[in-house]
């Protein structure tokens, strides 16, 4: 009987063996798997941002993010205040968090921790709670580069700048792989990949860190001394298009978080639309030029001082008298500019801002951007025509005017704007003819000699070629008359222009506001470090005294 018994109790044994490892094995190990494979993410790191010179603008750096399961983390109630204390959180509100999550599998506890702490959580051996690998975006320029870099949300995608307009070819792909977990949910072995991640690609932006500083520091130290609402500055490459420097003030830094509010994160030098003034004015007689009317032998007649346009007078500070296309550029003449515009074809004139690019977006892609406003010239009235001559009623952006002063420098052709570092040039169109660009260049470099408006603008040892600007700024009911707009563009060297930039200050105060007192000492700055820096040789070189040569050369 106890034989049998035995022999009994054996066959069961066998019996409940072959079901469990024969009849039932598929069964038992979709449950096995069920509870302890599971399918995790492997984050992929975003492209990094570079300068045209390989400086970082934007790095993604290795974090680490806490998540849980709830039904697991509630059943180890008395795990959760340890582990609030931890993640300096208040244990109510992290239960509450978890306990409204049931149905859930998977929710974060806490984003973005250093690897370190994230160690420290993890020892704690709670059921449920899980670690991640992330990334967080890290700009090492700050606020220097913050309005043209942007920044990432907390899931590393593009929100502004850069990081949106590019973000398909900056952001990667997650992966996946399976792993084995024990009883507490901590992988013990990785058993298959399923997808590999791809890693976003790097973007080389055609911004020189060290001309973005430069602008930076400059434009910061005038807002200050002026006691200034805002100010932007743009700096283009003439013979590509590339933007060189672009910066704005106020300014944010976008590794904080709590700075980020669109009064400071807006990029002003794109987003932002101004009444250029006088500084519109080369591109009023490059039309003239073109019309045929008008050579650089012409003449204007500006007496008595001014002009009468339907119920406006147009005055300047003087009678200049009779007066050629130069002196009306050099001594920023009102009425002579009005003249000449009111002589011109409206079509003409609305024909030669358009093929500028006014009144239209660039080509930069960046998101936000300003096309500016450019009425067309059948909607016209006689006022509006002399007004456009001194750069009222229409507007545009720091970044549209910057690339019509550089086009000018272009003999005449005009490169697409560009935020990505260029292997060779864009494609250009010609918008005036190289005569033109020509006497228009020349006659903008009287502006910046003794006797024009802009000699604060003069760089030592080089030429340059530009214009000045002041604008009321609109307000309610009209033009205000104590707040205004300095502006100056121009171009350097002027004998064979390398460089365009544009600085515009935005409401300063004080008793100097003119763009010949305000912007223009600010342009003069930036373009002699960046003409330094760039190794672009001096082409107004003071003459050596023979005697002292002879000398030199005798000893």
């Amino acid at each position: 009987m106890i034989g049998v018994f035995f022999a009994l109790a054996a066959s069961s044994l066998v019996a409940r063996a072959v079901h469990l490892q024969v009849l039932n094995k598929e069964f038992l190990n979709q449950q096995a798997d069920s509870r302890h494979l599971r399918t995790e993410k492997i984050s992929a790191h975003r492209g990094s941002i570079v300068d045209r010179n390989g400086e970082p603008l934007a790095i993604s750096t290795p974090v680490d993010s806490i998540w849980a399961n709830p039904k697991e983390l509630a059943a180890a109630a008395d795990k959760v205040p340890g582990l609030a204390k931890m993640l300096d959180k208040d244990a109510q509100a992290l239960m509450r968090k978890v306990t409204r999550s049931m149905q859930k599998e998977f929710v974060y506890l806490q984003r973005h921790l250093n690897p370190d702490q994230a160690r420290k959580v993890m020892a704690l051996n709670i059921p449920g709670v899980n670690i991640i690998r992330e990334y967080r975006r890290y700009y090492p320029a700050g606020e220097v580069a913050g309005h043209l870099v942007g920044f990432t949300n907390v899931d590393d995608s593009g929100q502004e700048g850069l990081e949106l307009a590019f973000n398909h070819w900056l952001a990667g792909e997650s992966g996946a792989k399976r792993v084995l977990k024990d009883r507490l949910g901590r992988a013990v072995e990785n058993v298959e990949s399923i997808r590999p991640p791809r890693h976003g690609r790097e973007l080389r932006s055609s911004i020189d860190l060290r001309l973005q500083y430069i602008a930076y520091r400059a434009l910061k130290a005038s807002i200050q001394k002026h006691n200034a609402e805002s100010g932007s500055i743009v700096v283009l490459d003439i013979r590509s298009g590339e933007v060189l420097a672009m910066v704005n003030q106020p300014t944010y830094n976008p590794n904080d978080r709590a700075q980020y509010s669109a009064e400071r994160y807006r990029n002003r030098a794109i987003t932002d639309i101004f009444e250029p003034g006088s500084s519109i004015k080369p591109l009023i007689l490059a039309s003239a030029l073109e019309s045929g009317q008008y050579d650089t032998g012409s003449y204007v007649d500006t007496s008595p001082g001014y002009v009468v346009v339907g119920p406006k007078k147009i005055e300047d500070s003087r009678n200049l008298g009779r007066i050629n296309l130069t002196t009306v550029l050099s001594r920023s003449s009102n009425v002579g500019a009005t003249k000449i515009a009111m002589s011109l074809q409206a079509d003409q004139l609305w024909q030669t801002m358009t093929q500028f690019g006014l009144g239209s977006m660039t080509a930069s892609g960046f998101p936000g951007e300003s096309a500016g406003l450019l009425t067309h010239y059948q909607h016209w009235r006689q006022i509006s025509q002399a007004t456009l001559a001194y750069g009222y009623g229409i507007s545009v952006t720091p970044l549209q005017l910057a690339q019509a002063y550089a086009a000018i420098g272009n003999q005449g052709e005009m490169h697409d704007v560009s935020l990505v570092a260029l292997e060779a040039p864009t494609t250009s169109k010609r918008v005036i003819s190289v005569d033109t660009a020509a006497a228009i260049n020349q006659m903008m470099e009287e502006v910046v000699r003794p006797g024009g408006t802009g000699t604060k603008a003069a760089v030592n040892g080089y030429r340059v070629a530009g214009k000045t600007g002041t604008a009321w700024k609109f307000a309610a009911g009209g033009y205000s008359e104590d707040k205004y707009l300095s502006i100056f563009a121009g171009i350097v060297p002027a004998s064979d222009p390398r460089l365009a930039a544009l600085v515009i200050i935005d409401e300063p105060t004080g008793d100097l506001y003119y763009g010949s007192d305000v912007a223009a000492p600010v342009f003069a700055e930036v373009m002699a470090e960046s003409l330094r820096l760039l190794a672009i040789p001096p082409d107004a070189l003071p003459a050596r005294d023979a005697n002292n040569v002879m000398q030199a050369m005798s000893q």
